[in-house]
C-alpha cells in the first residue's frame, strides 16, 4: 500500500496519476486534509483518507496498512517543522517501511530560508530509525511561469535573482520523480537532488517570454528589499513577499542551480524544457 500525503494539491495530485500508470488504484491511498476534494479520485478506485498535518489524531488511520509514504511537505511555512514531525511520528507507529519526503534541493547547503524547515524535517526522519528517501526538489518552473500575464502587461520580470542560474523543472517532473521511488526497489537512504536538464537566468526567461509572445519583455533586477516591496504592492501577503524576494537571491548564490541530471535519471525521459513551460503558461 502506498499512501501520499497532500494528495489533493498540486503535486499530490500529479504523484497519484502517475502511481496509477503502474499501481492498481486499490493500492493506492490519497490522504487529503478534505476528502470531499478528492471524489474523483474515489471514484477511479483510490482509497481516500482524511489526515491533516495538524490533527496528529487523524493520522493514525490514515496510515494504517501502509507500506510506503510519501510525505509531501506541508505548504505552511513556519508550522512544517511540527506538522512533519507529526507525521513521522505516526509512520512510526504505523510501521511504515519506507517514507519519501519531499525536501528542497541541496537542503543541506542551501542559500534559501526555506530550507531551515527541510532540515529539521531531514533530521526528525534521521533521528527516527524510518527508512527513508530524500526526494530533494528544485524550483518548479511553474513557480515562474505564473507571473506571465504579469510580466505581459507590465513588459517586465521583476526579481533579484542576478544572473543566478535556475535549473527548474516541470511540477510533473518532481512527480513522476515520486512515482519511481515509490515503485522501485531498494531507496531506503538515498538522496536525490532533482532539477531540470537545463538552466536559464531570470533575463533568459524574460526573453524567452519575449520570443514566444512577439512582445517586448525584459528583466528588472531589484534589491531584495525593493522585490519584496513590489510583491507586497500587488497584494502578496508579508510572508509569501519575503519568502519569494529571499528565494530569488538564493537563486543568485547558486541555491536553485544543479547540473547532475539525477532528475532526468530517475525518470528515464529529459526533464520539462523552460520553452514548453512559457508555451503552456501562454497557451493557458
Amino acid at each position: 500500500m502506498i499512501v501520499v500525503t497532500g494528495a489533493s494539491g498540486q503535486l499530490g495530485r500529479l504523484v497519484i496519476e502517475a502511481l496509477l500508470q503502474t499501481v492498481p488504484a486499490s493500492q493506492v491511498v490519497a490522504a487529503v486534509r478534505n476528502p470531499a476534494k478528492a471524489g474523483d479520485l474515489a471514484a477511479r478506485g483510490v482509497q481516500v483518507r482524511q489526515a491533516d498535518y495538524s490533527q496528529p489524531a487523524t493520522l493514525d488511520a490514515a496510515f494504517k496498512g501502509a507500506d510506503k509514504l510519501l510525505l509531501i511537505s506541508s505548504s505552511e511555512v513556519g508550522q512544517r517543522a511540527a506538522q512533519h514531525r507529526a507525521v513521522i511520528e505516526a509512520a512510526q507507529r504505523a510501521g511504515v517501511k519506507l517514507v519519501a519526503y519531499t525536501s528542497i534541493l541541496h537542503a543541506d547547503a542551501s542559500p534559501l530560508g526555506l530550507a531551515a524547515e527541510h532540515q529539521e524535517t531531514e533530521a526528525l526522519l534521521r533521528a527516527s530509525g524510518l527508512p527513508f528517501v530524500l526526494l530533494r526538489n528544485g524550483w518548479y518552473t511553474e513557480n515562474y511561469a505564473g507571473g506571465i500575464p504579469a510580466a505581459l502587461a507590465h513588459g517586465v520580470v521583476l526579481g533579484s535573482a542576478g544572473a543566478g542560474r535556475i535549473a527548474s523543472a516541470a511540477r510533473a517532473d518532481y512527480a513522476a520523480a515520486a512515482a519511481a521511488v515509490l515503485t522501485q526497489a531498494d531507496q531506503a537512504g538515498r538522496i536525490y537532488e532533482l532539477a531540470g536538464d537545463g538552466s536559464y537566468t531570470l533575463a533568459e526567461f524574460a526573453a524567452e517570454i519575449a520570443r514566444q509572445s512577439g512582445k517586448a519583455v525584459v528583466y528588472q533586477d531589484l534589491p531584495e528589499a525593493d522585490y519584496k516591496a513590489a510583491l507586497l504592492s500587488v497584494g502578496l501577503p508579508e510572508g509569501l513577499a519575503g519568502l519569494l524576494a529571499d528565494s530569488d537571491v538564493g537563486a543568485s548564490r547558486g541555491g536553485l542551480f544543479d547540473d547532475s541530471h539525477q532528475l532526468s535519471q530517475l525518470i528515464g525521459r529529459p526533464t520539462t524544457p523552460l520553452a514548453a513551460s512559457v508555451s503552456a503558461a501562454l497557451a493557458a
